[in-house]
């Protein structure tokens, strides 16, 4: 597949060389930063794919660390909109890939310290994830993340920090506007041979618009044990309650541009809210055979309950406006890595497999104004995947190095109807889908300042369990709603200097039995498959040091995701040429940094994107913004404690803007607003 021009691929050659010889005259050394894309640790600017790592600093970082729209901004080709709706989650949308989802995340496979956040079926949740107890995460896009499985048009992994070697703790306090309120604590401590770290976080708001408060704990237990040199066991605990999540949802257009603090009537009506509550416990070893092998196992289980009610009544024909349901879920895996030399030069290769599960229990009752009155929906649904996966890493020359992989993928589906009444028959049924995704990747050496890399890669994205749940003309799952293929290429240039690093890639898929609403009716949305789906675009990153004080940073995504051929849904005819929904074709954010001195630093953001389609119709859009943000902290000592007081404050110039939509809403609530003006301020301290 061509994604980029003889001519254009010289010019990126040209610009490499030219932003080298520039580089070579400055004087300080750009930190670097050590990531696991392909699976082994390494240099990130050795990596062979579009990769971003955000280091997390809990102590440190000016921010509440609740959502991570805080701290993926600046990530080019990823999209993080934090909905202020706490009943919703974050969207996360990658390259175009994941913007069609109205809640959690889809077509964006999520993993924190190597478990899945991600569901067999391809949903996950990002929320999950502690940011208080982060140390790093990365942003894998293009081809390369094929290899992790079901829906990876991109991967997002959150790693914990480890145990410290000796007792440390760690308090944080803060509040803002909109009755924001945060706290937390850290514990920890331990030797080579055993640790143990603890991570409490709680976070509570009344929201910035009215029927929008929520509330939420999160616990992460880490215990890492090393019983040998070659044998390191970790054992990963997490929590997650969120026992109020108002929902106002979105509104029209003009509602929007009337109040954006309003709710829908609806919200109020039926008190639409959502309560989650999520426990995980997984176990990770890692043993050294030798001095060239690696086995790596993990296994892990857990559970979700989630209660919701919804914007409307129910009724026979509906699947009620209540849901509860209880889910089951674990897993297991493991991978063996060999290292070797040939000719003198390194080559690495990995055999894996992985097996998941996930079982959940489902009801729908009709929702008499925020209490579930008449069951209208009883079943079990189930999804499994089991995936064997090989990868090889071989510098075949000292300036060249090679990368390529398949995995085989098999995820089946199944629903039991104990639903059965009059007019609503017994609707069970099951499905599997199968699929082998190939990758195979290029790296250029050419030189100790300038990478060039192409990588192309065939992966797939299955129907989750919610989206297979209604069929059009009748009752029961949608078993006949295909898996989406996709082919993906990238062409890419990373270039360092001693003080500036230029990050470019152009990538380019094209995806057939792409999943699309088809009608919602009754609460039920129905999907359908359309071919001609076409995701292309630059993404462009620069950092720079250029000082002990000054530091910048600059990203930008140019995205055109198109239908290229028409389909029709229920909201009419979509064209040839119509714009996927929920993804702005350019995307900007800038930073820039001032350390005043070793204690004290400030930094003002930029955050701007142009219109945002709607619908796949492409009737309406939300409209362009840009908002700056200002932060700072200070440092200080008091007796054996480290302090840090910081404080932010977003949208600084009040801008009225819609932070994120839910994409073709059937009842043309298209719009979630952002906040105006709002700070935070907080304490953290360290003994």
């Amino acid at each position: 597949m061509a994604v980029l021009s003889r001519s254009a691929l010289g010019g990126a050659v040209l610009a490499a060389f030219a932003f080298e010889a520039h580089a070579q005259q400055s004087e300080q050394q750009l930190q670097e930063v050590v990531v696991s894309a392909s699976r082994a640790e390494q240099e990130r600017f050795d990596a062979p794919a579009a990769v971003d790592v955000v280091q997390v600093d809990p102590f440190a970082q000016q921010s509440p660390l609740v959502n991570m729209s805080e701290l993926l901004s600046g990530v080019p080709g990823l999209q993080v909109r934090e909905r202020q709706n706490y009943a919703q989650d974050l969207q996360i949308s990658v390259r175009g890939f994941g913007t069609r989802s109205t809640f959690g995340v889809r077509g964006v496979r999520i993993l924190i310290d190597g478990i899945p956040a991600t569901m067999p079926d391809g949903q996950g949740q990002a929320a999950t994830a502690s940011l208080a107890s982060a140390s790093r995460i990365e942003v894998l896009r293009g081809p390369l993340a094929q290899l992790y499985g079901n829906a990876a048009g991109g991967v997002v992994q959150v790693f914990s920090k480890d145990p410290p070697l000796q007792p440390q703790g760690e308090l944080s306090l803060g509040a803002g506007s909109d009755g924001q309120r945060q706290y937390g604590f850290s514990l920890g401590g331990g030797s080579e041979t055993l640790g143990a770290v603890l991570d409490v976080s709680q976070y509570a708001t009344d929201g910035y618009r009215d029927h929008s408060a929520a509330r939420r704990t999160t616990v992460n237990g880490k215990v890492v044990a090393r019983p040998s040199a070659d044998t390191t066991i970790t054992g990963i605990f997490s929590s997650f309650d969120q026992p109020l999540s108002q929902d106002p949802l979105g509104l029209t257009r003009a509602a929007f541009m009337n109040d954006p603090r309003g709710v829908a009537p609806n919200a109020l009506t039926f008190d639409t809210r959502k309560t989650i509550s999520q426990s995980q416990l997984g176990v990770v070893v890692e043993h050294r055979l030798g001095a060239q092998d690696t086995l790596n196992a993990r296994i892990y289980g857990g559970e979700r309950q989630v209660f919701q009610t919804l914007g409307f009544a129910g009724g026979p024909t509906s699947a009620g406006g209540v849901i509860d349901l209880d889910r089951g879920y674990g897993g297991a895996g493991a991978s063996w890595t060999h290292r070797q030399t040939v000719n003198g030069l390194p080559l690495q290769w990995t055999l894996g497999a992985d097996f998941d599960t996930q079982s959940e229990r489902r009801q729908g009752f009709d929702n008499a104004f925020g209490t579930p009155t008449t069951l209208r929906r009883d079943e079990r649904g189930r999804a499994r995947n089991r995936d064997l996966y090989a990868q090889v890493d071989w510098t075949f020359a000292p300036q060249w190095r090679l990368i390529g992989g398949v995995r085989s993928s098999e995820v089946r589906l199944e629903v039991d109807d104990d639903f059965i009444a009059p007019g609503n028959p017994d609707d069970s049924g099951r499905v599997k889908y199968r699929a082998t995704s190939p990758v195979a990747g290029l790296l250029w050496n050419v030189s100790e300042r300038v990478n060039l890399y192409a990588n192309v890669g065939k992966g797939f994205e299955t129907p989750t369990l919610a989206e297979a749940a209604y069929r059009a003309g009748g009752t029961g799952p949608n078993l006949d709603l295909e898996a989406s293929t996709s082919v993906q290429g990238e062409i890419g240039a990373r270039i360092k200097g001693e003080r500036h690093a230029l990050d470019l890639a152009l990538f380019q898929s094209r995806s057939k039995n792409e999943i699309v609403p088809q009608q919602t009716v009754g609460g039920r949305s129905i999907f359908q498959n359309v071919d001609g789906v076409r995701r292309r675009g630059v993404e462009a990153a620069w950092r720079a040091e250029w000082d002990a004080r000054w530091s910048s940073q600059l990203s930008y995504t140019w995205l055109d995701a198109q239908f290229r051929r028409a389909f029709g849904n229920a909201g009419g005819t979509v064209a040839a040429g119509n714009r996927l929904p929920g993804a702005a074709e350019h995307s900007l954010y800038g930073e820039l940094q001032y350390r005043w001195n070793e204690k004290l630093s400030s930094a003002l953001e930029m955050s701007a994107s142009s219109r945002t389609w709607v619908n796949d119709v492409n009737s309406e859009a939300a409209p362009g913004y840009a908002v700056v943000n200002l932060r700072g902290g200070y440092r200080f000592d008091a007796g054996p404690a480290k302090m840090m007081l910081f404080g932010r404050i977003d949208n600084v110039f009040d801008r009225a803007y819609a932070g994120s939509v839910i994409v073709n809403d059937g009842n043309g609530r298209f719009y979630e607003p952002a906040p105006g003006r709002r700070l935070f301020v907080g304490l953290r301290t360290a003994f």
